[in-house]
């Protein structure tokens, strides 16, 4: 929120209303910035048992004569076995780039596989599912195209009995749509928002992980706000998808993730972010986030970054909201209790995962944005020197620090006397002598900020040499204004 401005001049006097003005240009830019990291993946779902007993054999690539043998035995072999074989052959061959384009090239090679999809035969159905995923795998948007005839027949299947065909089919589904638009328009019209809702009740855990999945990869298309989403939200995925996030001994940490990745591309889209508030997901989240928290004082997993990281995500973007503010404060859990859980996952990411420190400071960024309470609970539990000492992880984590000392400072006179002097004074000091000029842009707003609440704290810092600090960076255009600014206040406190 409070962050360094590039290439802005301000007037030399800044008060308390223009700083907020300031910080109000940037959330935006930031909240966008946020958003717009997303994970396109695809998923290669393979029968390990099955791999092992076929001895591991290297993949040969098919002509197109192999292919039209092996299509031929599957249709019109004699014994079942033979028929079998065939697509466990073809199925092979087809996980070579260069026997996938062959196949989809061959005419008719397709609506026989469709043919074998559909037949009586479990074997065979299950077999020909398997060459479909082969072909969902494939980089070539051309080869996911080509599977459009078998997308009704894999979203029929979804309601079948068998939770290993509906985990195959669901994998496959995911690969296909996030490779071509037109699967995706076929699929819409197919009903596939109302197949996924019904099949999210499953209870078997795999074909949940699958749901999530294909799911995930359907609320990243480009297309997806306009077109997708608002059909999501009028069905009863959301509250199903906020059920299996919910902390306790049923939640699965595979379920979860997949589904708190679903629940951060909805949140980031701002369709309807309102509903989800109203349906409970502040809540069920920080829930969540104090789970997490005693979860990384418990367990030395290394997976539970997997599920934080989108957790994180989602609570940062959902309290930028109006509506977060109108359903009696972030999360109805005390800030104490937050803070507390934040700051151990804070930890956590210091010594597991260093890259997600900034998640955690972006939170905590927007937990005190706006809220005098969360900044009282920062000091009363002496959470301003654990902050202070993350300024030396990295630039992107000391900006994000910063800012969340100003949300505190901005809160007046009050604040400002816990923050000043304190070791603030000399980390101050370091900040500026440092060369990325974001860093020391975000030290100079906090610095503004305690001038002008705190009388004595522009003199003091004189004092102590911090004015040559800053006189260092008086080639940066951006900072000029600022250290102006600053020597008047000296000069006149």
């Amino acid at each position: 929120m409070w962050r360094g401005r590039r290439g802005l001049l301000r007037p030399s006097g800044c008060g308390v209303e223009e700083l907020r003005c300031r910080r109000r240009e940037q959330e935006a830019a930031l909240r966008k910035a946020r958003r717009e990291q997303q994970l396109v993946s695809k998923r290669l779902l393979r029968d390990e048992a099955t791999e092992e007993a076929e001895g591991g054999r290297v993949v040969v690539i098919l002509g197109e004569a192999q292919i039209q043998e092996f299509l031929r035995l599957a249709q019109r072999g004699i014994e079942e076995k033979e028929r079998e074989r065939a697509l466990v052959s073809l199925r092979r061959g087809l996980q070579h780039p260069e026997t996938q384009q062959t196949f989809i090239r061959l005419e008719g090679s397709i609506r026989t596989l469709v043919g074998l999809l559909t037949s009586n035969k479990a074997l065979l159905q299950l077999e020909a599912a398997r060459c479909l995923h082969e072909l969902s795998h494939s980089e070539q948007s051309a080869v996911a195209e080509a599977c459009l005839p078998a997308t009704s027949y894999l979203l029929t299947y979804l309601s079948g009995h068998s939770s290993d065909f509906i985990e195959l089919c669901l994998y496959t589904l995911g690969n296909l749509i996030v490779e071509s638009e037109a699967v995706r328009r076929q699929l819409l019209p197919q009903g596939i928002v109302p197949a996924l809702a019904a099949c999210i009740q499953s209870p078997h855990l795999t074909v949940l992980e699958a749901l999530g999945y294909a799911l995930s990869q359907l609320l990243q298309a480009k297309e997806a706000p306009e077109k997708i989403i608002p059909l999501v939200l009028g069905s009863t995925l959301p509250q199903h998808i906020l059920q299996l996030l919910q902390p306790g001994p049923k939640l699965n940490l595979g379920v979860a993730v997949e589904f708190a990745w679903c629940l951060h591309y909805i949140i980031c889209s701002q369709v309807n972010n309102a509903l989800l508030i109203t349906q409970g997901a502040l809540t069920t989240l920080g829930l969540l986030l104090l789970d997490l928290a005693a979860a990384v004082q418990r367990t030395e997993d290394a997976g539970l970054e997997l599920l934080v990281c989108p957790v994180v995500r989602c609570l940062s973007n959902l309290l930028t909201e109006a509506a977060a503010e109108t359903v009696g404060g972030p999360m109805h859990l005390q800030d104490e209790r937050v803070l507390a859980a934040l700051f151990i996952l804070l930890q956590f990411f210091l010594h597991k995962q260093p890259s997600l420190l900034p998640e955690g400071l972006w939170l905590l960024n927007n937990l005190t944005a706006n809220s005098p309470s969360f900044c009282t609970s920062l000091i009363s539990l002496d959470l301003i020197e654990p902050l202070l000492h993350l300024l030396s992880v990295s630039n992107v984590v000391s900006v994000l620090v910063l800012t969340v000392l100003c949300n505190v400072a901005e809160k007046g006179p009050a604040y400002c006397q816990h923050l000043w002097p304190g070791l603030l004074l000399p980390t101050l000091l370091d900040t500026l002598a440092l060369s990325d000029t974001e860093v020391v842009g975000q030290s100079v707003e906090l610095l503004q900020l305690l001038f002008l609440y705190q009388p004595g704290a522009a003199q003091a810092f004189l004092q102590q040499s911090g004015l040559q600090a800053l006189q260092r960076h008086e080639e940066v255009a951006q900072l000029q204004d600022r250290v102006h600014a600053l020597q008047q206040t000296a000069l006149h406190g």
